[in-house]
């Protein structure tokens, strides 16, 4: 009897067994992936620079003197030819009257040796006096007119000085601090300035970039990898110093054809339109300078691109069979999200863009076409309060 009952228990165990079958295996994992295509993409780079005034002017005397006026508020904008400070007037009126007065005296002298020249000159003719008191008399002439000539520069030079009494702006721009003040005594051409002026619309900023950087364009531009845009001048846009971008482009100016051998850099200048006056000179800013156009460049998603043990950029791509496929890359800079491929891709293969992760070689996928929305992580609904 409990032979039979446990024949029958093992029976009922073997087709319990048999009901129940084994689930399939599941199937290739299904990744989004991009066929990667050749494009043009406009190269930039970044660099450090300093900002300084389009024109700039130290205001020194060219007489000297009492300053008894400052004609300008510091800080303010001046107009070319506008009065800063006036300097007292008094010895220079003195020393152009008596410049006058000369004048005045050779130019009556001039009026009666020419007479007297002249009727000698009548009765030299007759011989009624001698040919030396007539030749005495020319010559007294010639003498009075050159007196004239000297009085007149010395009489021009007084009215310069005195002119320069008013001590006025040399250029248009932005007046800064007064050194000298009323009551003050100033020599001509003192060393020390009595005030600046600068020009600060538009604004130059200076750039700074290393000769390795300018050798690499050049080779690349000669080996047709880049190519320019045949503008009059290259791009450049600000970044100030609290990381937000100055509104208005600017135009590459001027590049220095020599390499300073002491910091192995070459000078950019770049202009920039400031009408609010928002750059200063001395500001430190990061100019983003435009290096040219790089056709059929490759461009791989920085979210795609990893590292191997050794550091170097790895990304995964289908490969034959539709298997995984990891392939090294050249890598060498970035250009927005994206990585700037160089090497180790060609147009049309295939990047896999998401479940990387769970990869690995030579695994079975199903590739279908990246969405970027549906690999975005959905938002968390918000809880009722």
């Amino acid at each position: 009897m409990t032979l039979f009952r446990t024949s029958a228990v093992a029976g009922l165990l073997l087709m319990a067994g048999c009901s129940h079958k084994a689930p399939p295996p599941p199937g290739p994992t299904e990744v989004g992936t991009v066929s990667v295509q050749p494009q043009t993409v406009t190269l930039k780079t970044e660099l450090p620079g300093r900002t300084s005034a389009y024109e700039t002017s130290d205001v020194r005397p060219q007489v000297s003197g009492l300053i008894l006026k400052r004609l300008f508020t510091e800080g303010d904008m001046v107009r070319a030819g506008q009065t800063l400070y006036q300097i007292d007037p008094v010895s220079y009126q003195a020393t152009v009257a008596n410049a006058t007065a000369a004048l005045g005296r050779a130019r009556a002298s001039i009026a009666s040796t020419r007479a007297l020249a002249n009727r000698y000159g009548d009765l030299v003719k007759i011989n009624a006096i001698a040919k030396q008191d007539y030749e005495n008399a020319v010559t007294a002439a010639d003498q009075a007119g050159s007196d004239v000539t000297a009085a007149q520069a010395t009489l021009r030079t007084a009215q310069i000085d005195l002119a320069r009494t008013r001590i006025t702006a040399p250029i248009s721009g932005r007046i800064g601090r007064s050194v000298s003040t009323v009551g003050a005594l100033v020599t001509a051409s003192q060393t020390t300035a009595l005030t600046t002026i600068q020009r600060l619309d538009p604004i130059y900023v200076d750039i700074i970039q290393s000769s390795a950087n300018v050798l690499r364009l050049r080779q690349e531009m000669l080996a047709g990898k880049l190519s320019s845009d045949g503008s009059a001048g290259a791009q450049v846009r600000l970044k100030l110093e609290d990381g937000s971008y100055y509104a208005l482009s600017g135009k590459l100016q001027f590049s220095d054809v020599t390499v300073d051998p002491t910091t192995g850099s070459i000078a950019l200048r770049a202009v920039f339109a400031n009408p609010q006056g928002l750059l200063l000179p001395g500001m430190y800013v990061r100019a983003e300078v435009v290096e040219g156009n790089q056709p059929n460049a490759l461009l791989v998603s920085q979210t795609a691109v990893s590292r191997d043990e050794k550091g170097n950029p790895t990304v995964m791509v289908v490969g034959a069979g539709d298997k995984v496929e990891i392939r090294p890359v050249t890598a060498p800079r970035t250009i927005g999200t994206d990585w700037l491929v160089t090497g180790g891709l060609k147009p049309g293969d295939r990047v896999i863009m998401d479940n990387t992760s769970m990869l690995r070689p030579g695994m079975p996928i199903k590739p279908i076409k990246w969405n970027p929305k549906a690999a975005a992580p959905a938002a968390a609904p918000a809880q009722a309060k």
